[in-house]
């Protein structure tokens, strides 16, 4: 990828660099009476793809909301950038540096491609650096600029997701969390939104990831997290999880090894 996202290639809010940019320690999360985190611990470094791996029912999409302010742990602190995210709203958490792109996209499917893609900047105030951010999203994503006048809802899986994608950016995030970004896409478009990533994460943001297709999150993540009923069971690089005999049993099906053997 050519395009350049940001002139000055830093995050917007100016702070300073640290080598770990989000972490999440001893996390207890409830529904009701219901226990879906048992003092889950994880870290993204600055600068890289890290995923949370996992089936059906594991806690991931619930570990999510909590890095988001959407669901309040009982136990435990996020922090972002050396910050406490405990207790701060969504909004101000987007406000720090947090974009997401959530699972099944959740764009606004009445409203035009274009007031989607502008609704991403709805916490920013200078409008110059608004204006420019828009046109590189277009230059970035061609398809989502051939459908600007087209409603959300009426664009494809594959092209709703470059859409949540070009969104989130529109914020500046220095972190884009993304939920099952694979989920419900033909092949075709698992493979460019995969490579819009790797791009992306090239270009300085750091990606967290929750995915139930371990064998796509692993070939471009740096490292991962596998969560077992609300538990972290494995954790390591990309290589180190993708030589493990476990996660090639419970998360590849065997197809990893047939693959890499071929």
């Amino acid at each position: 990828m050519s395009v350049t996202l940001f002139s000055d290639s830093s995050p917007r809010t100016g702070r300073a660099m640290t080598e770990l940019l989000l972490k999440l320690e001893q996390i207890d999360t409830f529904y009701g009476q219901s226990q879906v985190h048992f003092g889950v611990s994880v870290e993204v470094p600055r600068g890289e793809i890290v995923c949370l791996l996992g089936g059906n029912a594991s806690g991931k999409s619930t570990a999510m909301k909590v890095i988001l302010g959407l669901h309040k742990p009982r136990a435990g602190t996020v922090s972002f950038d050396g910050k406490p995210l405990n207790g701060l709203s969504t909004a101000q958490i987007v406000r720090l540096g947090i974009a997401s792109v959530p699972e099944a996209r959740r764009l606004f499917g009445d409203m035009k491609v274009r007031e989607n893609l502008l609704m991403g900047a709805f916490t920013r105030k200078d409008r110059d650096g608004v204006a420019a951010d828009y046109e590189r999203m277009l230059e970035m994503f061609p398809r989502v600029k051939e459908r600007l006048n087209q409603r959300a809802g009426t664009l494809s899986g594959g092209e709703q997701q470059m859409l949540a994608m070009a969104r989130a950016l529109m914020s500046r995030p220095a972190l884009v969390c993304m939920d099952e970004p694979t989920m419900g896409l033909s092949p075709l478009y698992v493979d460019k939104v995969l490579e819009m990533i790797r791009a992306i994460n090239a270009q300085g943001v750091t990606f967290f990831m929750v995915e139930q297709n371990a064998s796509l999150a692993l070939q471009i993540a740096h490292r991962g997290y596998v969560l077992q009923t609300g538990r972290v069971v494995l954790e390591g690089t990309s290589a180190e999880l993708l030589g493990n005999q476990r996660i090639r049993d419970a998360y590849l099906g065997g197809a990893l090894a047939a693959q890499t053997a071929s």
